[in-house]
């Protein structure tokens, strides 16, 4: 099952590494360097492979996660007020 999650973000951009951390898909950066190199993350619909790629609010990341026992998710990063 695919939940869909909004992530605020404080600053004009996140890292993706940690922005997968802050939503709690992951539980460290290990985890996360791993996924996001194995083409488990897409970033507006494009498989993103580096962990320190900027994401902006707007964004729509989809994380793949099943494969991996972990939840299928898709963040939508939206500036903090």
């Amino acid at each position: 099952m695919r939940e869909n999650i909004e992530v605020p973000i404080r600053d004009s951009m996140i890292r993706l590494g940690q922005l997968l951390k802050l939503a709690g898909v992951v539980e460290n950066g290990v985890v996360a360097r791993e996924l996001i190199a194995e083409g488990a993350v897409l970033v507006d619909g494009e498989v993103e492979t580096r962990r320190g790629a900027q994401i902006r609010p707007g964004q729509t990341v989809e994380f793949h996660g099943e494969d991996y026992g972990l939840p299928q998710a898709v963040l939508s990063v939206t500036a903090e007020h």
